[in-house]
């Protein structure tokens, strides 16, 4: 058995011709006795039929053709362009027999744009009027619809001018083309392009052009289909499987959950895939495999000739014959050193004196047959049922039997496979049974503060051996249908709610909250303060159950995940990352309350900082802490100087501010009074102004050194700070 990459082996269509040189290299042979065996050039068969359908949730499908190919054949499958990308992507072939494929060939189409560049029009592939005429500048046409009969000349240029319809200036403008145009008789003539007028090239091969071009351009409405032919070399019968992927629509899942009249704590869960056959070729019993998840796919344009865009370089006009000088290599390559990642500083923590309680926050695995035939390894037949098949299409009505439906799980994929064979014409779709079987289901009415309004669910329980997948379900009750929804997939041993109506008849309030906080340690270490608090908080709900019926309620709680946890005798039926859910049994016709118990902690840390002012905080935590005053009091008090001498040297900094206004407007009086006698007397206050302005700085000095001081004295203390104290050692 030999597997062949066809995807990246493109360059074989020569070998054909390879075979044929040779057969005739034979004939001319001098030597006759001694034939060369030479290959049979393979004959042409109709496409292989499709024999296995995988459908993913991505919008792709795997596809696998399978028959019997004797000897050299040659077997050719139609695909469309778009399909054709995916299939040179993904296309292997796999041979039973041990032949070879010896080339896979396609019908090319070059590009619209290239096919365009070849024309003379110089037009595009959308081109406007004012194009078209600008291609035929310097042709020969006829113009006809003008007065005075048809004109022959060369189109000149094409021009446009906006005129008004009226004489205001606010009247509405419209745009006029001009044609001019230079007679055979040298005539220069303007001729206004309207309906009436008709413009034809009378050069035969200029009207080729255009006929071409028109042609090129009908193409692009035409799909076409892109024939791929492989040349399979090989003895005897063998049986030959060529697989790829292809753009499919995402194939569909939707749920029917059926509860008996007598209840008994399960219903009938039954899984349909809706699928459309949309790639232009019948499904003729196929096995069909349906694959949950979402593996990455793209689309590259490998069936499209790609053309590189070369650089224009433009010719030398003349020789360089400057003599030049070049570098010399280097003697040895140079070998980096290897360096390790410097690591960090921590950051700084700063002052956080905030003391707010903290806010609640709002499988089975199996595997089975894999892609074109490659086993994954490990696999398990669930045990469930699928309807059989008339003429391999399932019918909506029709029961499912045990073992009709496999299920395999792979990597992060779980798949659904029909093990009878199934039909689906081109342009159709079908439903195609998946699941069914009794599971534990159990009808609660689910309430939280997120949806205020309660809501009919199901407490669902998938013991199935299967993943079910996300889509749409609808519930059945009694015989009539109660409500639908939407799910997402559930594995294996998973428990999910699914609500799919309103309960009218359920109100839930919140009638109480209540929280309580307790100091329970403080530790100082290094000026760092970790003050440790038990917080205990409290919510009180009330449900009121108006129906006939008794309801059990499923009262979602946020859960607060730092620490937290219910109190003692507290017990949740669910607990979810973010929220716990309590079972509440309300009777008809009553009121039912329920208190949500919760203890966590809450530590305020605050950093100690020689230049911020923490005295108000350290007297209070020394009253609730007494035991701590023997180490604080030297911080407070230091603290308390450092704040007293801050107001000193505010205060000292005004003195100063004022002696200086005083010695300004001294200076200011003298100046005025230059030369007069009673300027002696402001020459007096002017040196008295100085003096005291002088004195005032160097107080405002000596105050700012003594600050510096006791700062330095504080962060001593600061640094040298150790308490560690316990509720349970204040007792």
């Amino acid at each position: 058995m030999r597997f062949w990459p066809i995807a990246f082996c493109l360059a074989f269509p020569a070998l054909t011709a390879t075979a044929e040189i040779a057969q005739s290299a034979a004939t001319r042979t001098a030597k006759p006795k001694q034939p060369i065996a030479v290959a049979a050039v393979p004959s042409v068969i109709k496409d292989l039929p499709v024999r296995k359908v995988v459908l993913y949730k991505s919008g792709v499908g795997y596809f696998e053709h399978a028959g019997q190919v004797t000897g050299n054949q040659r077997v050719t499958i139609d695909f469309t362009s778009p399909q054709l990308n995916d299939v040179l992507q993904s296309l292997t072939v796999l041979d039973d027999g041990g032949g070879r494929i010896a080339g896979v060939n396609y019908n090319s189409t070059t590009p619209l744009a290239e096919q365009l560049r070849s024309l003379s029009l110089g037009m595009g592939e959308d081109p406007t009027s004012t194009e078209l005429f600008q291609a035929l500048r310097g042709q020969r046409v006829e113009v006809t619809g003008v007065p005075g009969g048809p004109i022959a000349g060369r189109l000149m240029s094409i021009e446009t001018r906006t005129e008004k319809l009226g004489a205001s200036d606010n009247s509405t403008t419209i745009d006029k083309f001009f044609l001019t145009l230079v007679a055979t008789s040298g005539a220069v003539r303007v001729i206004e392009l309207t309906p009436a007028v008709g413009v034809r090239p009378v050069d035969f091969s200029l009207q080729g052009q255009m006929d071409r071009y028109l042609e090129l351009l009908s193409t692009t409405h035409s799909t076409g289909l892109r024939h791929l032919t492989l040349d399979a070399f090989g003895q005897g019968q063998r049986q030959l499987r060529v697989g790829y992927i292809s753009e499919v629509p995402v194939w569909k899942v939707t749920y029917r959950m059926v509860f008996p009249h007598e209840a008994n704590g399960s219903a009938t869960l039954q899984g349909w895939a809706v699928v459309d056959n949309t790639v232009g070729a019948d499904w003729d019993n196929v096995q069909l495999a349906l694959v949950a998840g979402a593996p990455q796919s793209f689309i590259q344009p490998l069936s499209q000739p790609l053309y590189s865009r070369r650089p224009e370089i433009p010719i030398a006009t003349e020789a360089q014959f400057t003599p030049q000088t070049h570098e010399a290599a280097e003697s040895a390559a140079m070998q980096a050193d290897d360096a390790k990642e410097a690591l960090g500083s921590p950051k700084s923590e700063g002052r956080d004196l905030k003391s707010k309680y903290l806010a609640a926050p709002a499988a089975t695995s199996v595997a089975g047959q894999g892609l074109g035939g490659t086993a994954y390894g490990f696999a398990k037949r669930a045990d469930i049922a699928a309807s059989p098949a008339m003429n391999g299409v399932y019918r909506v009505t029709d029961a499912l039997a045990e073992g009709d439906v496999s299920t395999s799980a792979f990597d992060d994929f779980f798949e659904y496979a029909l093990t009878q064979p199934v039909t689906i014409h081109k342009n159709e779709s079908a439903m195609v049974p998946i699941l069914q079987q009794e599971v534990p289901a159990e009808h609660v009415t689910l309430w939280s503060e997120r949806q205020r309004s309660a809501l009919r669910a199901i407490w669902l329980e998938n013991k199935s051996s299967l993943t079910l997948d996300s889509g749409s379900f609808s519930i059945f009750e009694n015989g009539e249908f109660a409500g639908e929804g939407l799910l997402d997939p559930i594995h294996p041993g998973e428990k999910r709610l699914l609500s799919y109506a309103a309960d009218q008849a359920v109100r839930v309030r919140v009638t109480d909250r209540r929280g309580e906080r307790g100091l329970r340690h403080v530790q100082i270490h290094k000026g760092v303060i970790v003050e440790t608090y038990m917080d205990v908080a409290s919510v009180t709900y009330s449900a009121t159950n108006s129906a006939d019926l008794d309801r059990t309620l499923l009262l979602e709680h946020p859960r607060r995940n730092n620490g937290w946890s219910l109190d003692d005798g507290v017990t949740a039926a669910e607990t979810a990352p973010d929220l716990y859910r309590f079972r509440l049994p309300v009777s008809a016709h009553s009121t039912t309350k329920l208190e949500v118990r919760e203890r966590g902690p809450e530590h305020i840390r605050v950093v100690l900082d020689p230049r911020q002012d923490t005295t108000g905080y350290l007297v209070e935590l020394v009253k609730r802490v007494p035991s701590a005053e023997l180490q604080l009091r030297p911080v407070i008090d230091a603290e308390v100087r450092i704040a007293d001498l801050q107001q000193q040297i505010e205060e000292s900094r005004k003195q100063v501010e004022t002696a200086a206004a005083d010695e300004a407007r001294a200076r200011e009086n003298l100046a005025a009074l230059k030369g007069n006698d009673a300027a002696r007397r402001f020459v007096t206050e002017l040196d008295q102004a100085e003096d005291r302005l002088q004195a005032e700085r160097k107080h405002t000095l000596d105050l700012e050194r003594q600050k510096s001081e006791a700062e330095d004295r504080l962060a001593e203390l600061i640094s040298a700070l150790s308490f560690d104290w316990d509720v349970a050692a204040k007792s």
